[in-house]
């Protein structure tokens, strides 16, 4: 989504990089980008592995670490039915380059428990941690029981991490009769405090989708912006624009040391998948948002996706290389659903029509758009064809069904949303009638208000065949406070009668899959310009396993 723009912008900046990194850069084409003799060397913050020299370096003594390294706390991610992924960063300064660390590998000792008090310790190991990854920790932990809790833990020295909780997923063929999630996304620090994560790290849940905007790129004041400090002043380096490798690490270091964010990943294991701000907003593959060269803004992407793995409960195969990172991936929770979660940034055509709202026409309709790129979208069709699940849940970031902006024959539709690539939408609604999918679940993030949609397979023809449903959830902070009936409701819910529900507020969404209907509970908070908001549900609709269409709970 398009926010006024604070800060300096990306063309401002771009020297920030290296003269080594952007004379590298020149050289590159967008294939070329790690695989140029001398590219490896140049673009060392790109390349997988610890150079050799740091890696062979001596280990800092633990003993030395004066203070608390776990200041962004823990989180797990990605359930598997026999492991899960445990992640934490050292940081005892956070808000400082270098996180208060030297350059020098760290030993991490980690367990793993049946209960809270660690006295049925099941596995336990040691990681050790780089300064090239940012002394960031992801521990897969193997050899675990299928579909039950977990309790885990760091120590680095004398400290003792917080205590997360995570979960395995059940065996693909266990008949399991509920799964309980929560969707969230865009978190903008300086619009407001993340109250919601206070509110939905004290939910029963059994995982958390992030849908993406886990930060933005934007410049933050010494107040924090909306959040206005009294008690503290932040860092002048947060107030400008995100470029290099260290702007995006510091970033994380100020958004993961919310104490409500850091809850909500104690409490629950995530899945997560990015969309355009932790990186430039409306991004599309190469194509930067402002006039720089696409190979300049290939090192950006570069630094942002490799400081989005370090700060992630993302597994090995989620690892960047250089500016690709393959985020698109399947999990399963029994017969009971399937997920596909998707990048729709990373290999979209460019935004037809310059972006923004406008007429639809052919730039917007030619059948060669796409908004997942070809192999991507062939990974999703052949999975849905071999799916066995009773919901296939589609986590994705940006508004899948059709959003006019008026009624009557003279709208608008959003260019960076699945209206200006309705080809590419349609290819994967007819792909899930052939695959033969009765409980077509989109689940969706980017515009910072919750919206329930049925999905038509005509969206011209309000009595066409409904084939699946779309939530949508509001962001976590982005947008300041919000309103229940935004300006534009109105024209919106007259508009698109497909809309079944539409809110501005503040908040996330949680959904209950069952064998008989899911669940759909939209949760918001009255602010969060000022903290400790409290929680209450805006709406609750349901749909029925094989008759798709949201109704009121």
């Amino acid at each position: 989504m398009t926010p006024a723009r604070t800060g300096t912008t990306s063309g401002d900046n771009s020297a920030a990089h290296s003269p080594e990194l952007r004379a590298a850069a020149a050289h590159l084409g967008r294939r070329r980008f790690l695989t140029v003799t001398g590219a490896a060397a140049a673009l060392a913050f790109a390349v997988n592995l610890p150079t050799a020299g740091t890696a062979s370096a001596a280990e800092l003594d633990a003993s030395k670490i004066k203070s608390d390294p776990f200041t962004l706390g823990v989180g797990s991610g990605d359930p598997a039915t026999s492991s899960v992924l445990l992640w934490t960063r050292l940081a005892p300064s956070p808000y400082e380059p270098g996180s208060g660390l030297p350059r020098t590998r760290v030993s991490v000792r980690w367990e793993v428990s049946h209960d809270e008090r660690f006295t049925r310790v099941v596995r336990r190991g040691t990681a050790t941690t780089h300064p090239e990854f940012d002394h960031s920790v992801h521990v897969e932990v193997p050899g675990l029981d299928a579909d039950r809790f977990y309790f885990y833990r760091f120590r680095v020295g004398t400290w003792i991490s917080p205590v997360g909780r995570t979960r395995t997923a059940p065996t693909r063929s266990a008949n399991i009769g509920e799964l309980k999630l929560a969707a969230v996304s865009c978190q903008a620090y300086h619009d407001g405090y993340f109250t919601a994560y206070q509110h939905l790290a004290a939910e029963d849940l059994d995982v958390v989708i992030h849908l993406g905007d886990y930060l933005y790129e934007y410049a933050v004041t010494a107040v924090g912006g909306a959040r206005n400090y009294t008690d503290r002043r932040l860092p002048a380096h947060y107030n400008r624009e995100t470029i290099t490798l260290e702007d995006y690490r510091l970033r994380y270091g100020l958004y993961k040391s919310d104490p409500d964010l850091m809850a909500a990943h104690a409490a629950h294991p995530f899945i997560v998948t990015s969309d355009d701000h932790e990186t430039e907003n409306n991004y599309a593959d190469e194509t930067p948002e402002n006039d720089v060269p696409p190979e300049e803004f290939l090192l950006r992407r570069a630094a942002a996706y490799r400081a989005y793995w370090e700060n992630q409960p993302l597994r090995a195969p989620q690892q960047p290389e250089g500016p690709d990172m393959r985020l698109y991936r399947r999990l399963h929770f029994g017969r009971l659903a399937q997920f596909d979660i998707l990048d729709t940034r990373q290999y979209r055509s460019n935004q037809a029509y310059g972006d923004g709202w406008q007429v639809p026409g052919p730039e917007s309709e030619d059948p060669t758009r796409t908004m997942t790129g070809e192999t991507q979208e062939r990974w999703l069709l052949n999975g849905w064809k071999q799916s066995r699940a009773l919901w296939n849940v589609l986590p994705q970031q940006v508004t899948f069904a059709q959003r006019r902006d008026v009624p009557g024959e003279n709208f608008k539709l959003s260019m960076d949303g699945w209206d200006g690539y309705p080809a590419s939408r349609k290819r994967v609604l007819d792909g899930a009638a052939a695959a033969g999918l009765d409980n077509l679940m989109v689940l969706t993030g980017d515009v910072h208000v919750g919206y329930g949609f049925d999905l038509k397979a005509d969206f011209d023809d309000p009595a066409s065949r409904t084939v699946g449903t779309e939530v949508v959830a509001t962001s976590i902070a982005s947008g300041k406070d919000g309103a229940d009936k935004p300006s534009n409701w109105d024209n919106l819910t007259t508009a698109n009668p497909h809309m079944k529900f539409y809110n501005g507020r503040r908040g996330y969404v949680t959904v209950t899959l069952g064998k008989r209907q899911a669940r759909a509970d939209f949760k918001t908070v009255s602010a969060v310009t000022t903290p400790g908001a409290p929680l209450s549900t805006a709406a609750s609709f349901v749909t029925e396993a094989g008759d798709p269409g949201l109704k009121p709970a």
